[in-house]
């Protein structure tokens, strides 16, 4: 069928598609945050519900460890091949709130971009996919191929019940090519073909001390703060060159070869488009490598948060019992996260005395997800900035 018809399709229905999505962003998917687990099965049953009106067919509603998946099908197509379609339809928390020029679950259109958390990542790109279906089976009845969905609630914490739901139902999703609704592009007229990933590792890292806060008046200098114990392990993740300084962590990452370094520096956008999508001055990271090339075959670690002592207003002579921080890694081709896990722990995190006074480290709250996705696009090699 002619892209004309499905272009002028949603044209006709940009309207109608506009609210829907309006609707399904309003749900405050953050799967993070307990308080909000109902919204986010209200927001299931919501999509269920918009799948069938859709057309498509068996849509089910699937428990799972902590939010559910949704599943969609239709197998018209007897004798043509499966296609499966991917996306999530949870968030990240939205915090913080006072950086929103409109609230993040009531969804704003400013300068024909719609503005609200989950707009584009994931419920807008899940909708698109949704919304090609809807012309398909409305217009010309039926689809070229069959179609699988599964739109799961967990993606933003790491998809703990995703591997387990697809062991077990390997025949039922099986498919001739998968589709994830989970990418960027370019612009508005170059869109891009993604063909690897990055995978992901968050770490949890507490550092505990004295059984209790103590007075810095009577005790500074005599016993250890965990938040110091704890910005030294950081301030010793990486080396002065940006590498990340986890002995062996670089060991499996695998080596891309001239020709496919070239052809990403042929098609994408210069460091200088990166630092200014990103709004920021310079750039840092590992040496010899373009930041396209920094944030897509090369291995990052990120510091998220940082939790400890007091937080309000004013001063307070506290050592804290307890600090807490966030780490993300982003892995590269060939990395198992498992195994970088192990590498962490032997290099970062001491095994002694982690409840007791002076400190130790463990860590703790550990999850994987099974990657994030990029798309090909970035400049030549630079020196290290």
């Amino acid at each position: 069928m002619p892209p004309s018809l499905a272009l002028a399709y949603a044209q006709a229905h940009r309207p109608r598609f506009l609210a829907e999505l309006k609707d399904f962003v309003r749900f405050p998917t953050v799967s993070a945050q307990p308080k909000h687990a109902g919204d986010i099965k209200n927001c299931a049953i919501w999509l269920a519900n918009h799948l069938r009106r859709t057309g498509l067919s068996h849509v089910k509603i699937i428990p799972a460890e902590r939010h559910p998946l949704v599943y969609a099908s239709w197998a018209g197509a007897s004798a043509r091949p499966t296609v499966l379609i991917y996306g999530h339809y949870d968030v990240q928390p939205p915090d913080p709130f006072k950086e929103w020029r409109s609230p993040p679950f009531e969804p704003t259109v400013r300068a024909q971009g719609l503005y609200g958390r989950g707009a584009c990542d994931d419920k807008g790109q899940m909708f698109a996919h949704v919304k090609a279906l809807e012309f398909l089976l409305r217009t010309a009845g039926r689809l070229p191929v069959k179609i699988k969905c599964l739109f799961e609630g967990e993606k933003e914490i790491g998809s703990p019940s995703l591997m387990r739901f697809l062991e077990r139902n390997k025949h039922k999703l099986a498919a001739d090519v998968a589709v994830m609704s989970d990418m960027s592009i370019l612009g508005p007229l170059h869109p891009a073909l993604t063909y690897a990933m990055r995978g992901g590792l968050s770490l949890g890292l507490e550092v505990r001390g004295p059984q209790r806060d103590l007075h810095s008046g009577i005790y500074g200098g005599a016993i250890h703060n965990p938040l110091q114990v704890l910005c030294e392990i950081i301030a010793r993740l990486h080396d002065a060159n940006g590498q990340i300084a986890i002995p062996g962590l670089y060991n499996s990452v695998r080596r891309w070869s001239e020709t496919e370094r070239d052809y990403m520096a042929r098609i994408g956008p210069p460091d200088e488009q990166i630092l200014e999508d990103a709004g920021a001055a310079r750039s840092w990271g590992e040496c010899g490598y373009t930041l396209y090339e920094r944030t897509t075959i090369r291995p990052a670690l990120t510091v998220n948060g940082i939790v400890g002592g007091y937080q309000g207003p004013g001063s307070k002579g506290v050592i804290p019992a307890r600090a807490l921080a966030k780490l993300s890694f982003r892995l590269a081709s060939d990395q198992e996260p498992q195994q970088v896990e192990r590498l962490f722990s032997r290099a970062h995190c001491p095994s002694y005395a982690s409840h007791r006074p002076l400190t130790g480290a463990s860590c703790v709250g550990r999850q994987t997800s099974a990657g994030e996705p990029w798309a090909p696009r970035n400049a030549g090699r630079d020196a290290c900035v």
